[in-house]
């Protein structure tokens, strides 16, 4: 057989993380460099390290910016806490909060106001997982992966509800949910799937190319959820082998090695020219016959923050 590429669709950025390092660059272009970024805005390198480039000043926490300065929120949403440390700071915010994260903020705010107690299916120490347990300090449990659902303790007699980080493998979630449905019958389901519709559709991808792929190639970083989950979900159905990358040059000859076909995909926050890099690396290995597997067309697109869009507006900027 001919070597070839199967390259899952979509790939590039998802709305939310373009709306994200749109956020951060237009701050620059209006109010000039250094602008502050709690946390890395998206969980890629290259994104990361493009926008300190241009000025961006990626910092852990809000008292490291000096006050009165501009801050701008992650996608992966912050806690309440936070917002008010800026305030007490006098720092001038723009949340790039991914509006899917923000609408799990919301549900934990109905839910915990009605006396509910949420588990919420995610990672613990991730970013999207404490902001959003933030939101209702000593009524959210951590339930991490399926030891996570066996073990989980809730407050007996509490009224129980489930909800997910966004960017959490779909059938790994769908397990949690299953073993916490069976311990906890009554157990309420958020009014909507909690899983970011670009995560989904890009697992679906994978899924679709793994069985046919001797060695399937993931272009996304380490601490990115939504990309190991990629490389999991590609193992799990049929892959031979799946190896996650930053760039091009981090693949290793040994990986080819008796390879004919290769699956290519990416994760949600990754930019469009590492995956093209990716391609013409392994045309050069021969593997020119590239045929674009596609599970779902994306065209959503969120508006940038109102306080962003206010600032940008008073500029004659739009």
């Amino acid at each position: 057989m001919a070597k070839r590429v199967l390259l899952a669709a979509p790939r590039g950025y998802c709305a939310g993380v373009d709306r994200a390092v749109i956020t951060v660059e237009k701050a620059l272009a209006l109010y000039g460099a250094p602008v502050y970024v709690r946390k890395q805005i998206v969980h890629n390198v290259h994104v990361v390290a493009s926008l300190e480039a241009k000025g961006a000043i990626f910092v852990d926490e809000t008292d490291e910016v000096p006050e009165g300065k501009t801050v701008v929120f992650s996608a992966h949403g912050v806690s309440p806490l936070v917002h008010e440390q800026a305030a007490a700071r006098n720092l001038k915010t723009i949340d790039a909060t991914c509006p899917l994260v923000t609408k799990v903020h919301h549900e934990v705010r109905r839910f915990a106001a009605e006396g509910s107690e949420i588990l919420l299916i995610g990672h613990h120490h991730h970013e999207e997982v404490e902001g959003t347990a933030g939101e209702a300090v000593g009524q959210v449990r951590i339930v991490d992966g399926l030891e996570g659902a066996r073990t989980v303790q809730p407050t007996p007699g509490k009224n129980l509800v489930w909800l997910s980080q966004t960017t959490l493998s779909v059938d790994e979630t769908l397990e949690s949910v299953a073993i916490l449905k069976e311990r906890f019958p009554d157990i309420q389901a958020p009014p909507s799937d909690d899983i970011c519709y670009a995560t989904q559709n890009r697992q679906e991808a994978i899924k679709a190319i793994a069985p046919q792929s001797d060695l399937v190639i993931v272009v996304g970083s380490v601490n990115s959820s939504n990309s190991v989950r990629l490389v999991e979900v590609a193992l799990e159905y049929g892959a031979k082998a799946s190896y996650l990358i930053d760039y091009a040059e981090q693949m290793q000859d040994q990986w080819f090695e008796g390879v004919e076909t290769i699956g290519v995909t990416s994760g949600a926050s990754v930019p469009e020219i590492l995956v093209t890099d990716v391609l013409k690396s392994l045309s050069e290995m021969g593997f020119k016959d590239v045929t674009e597997v596609t599970a779902a067309e994306e065209s959503l697109l969120f508006a940038l923050p109102p306080e962003l869009r206010k600032d940008m507006k008073a500029a004659g900027q739009i």
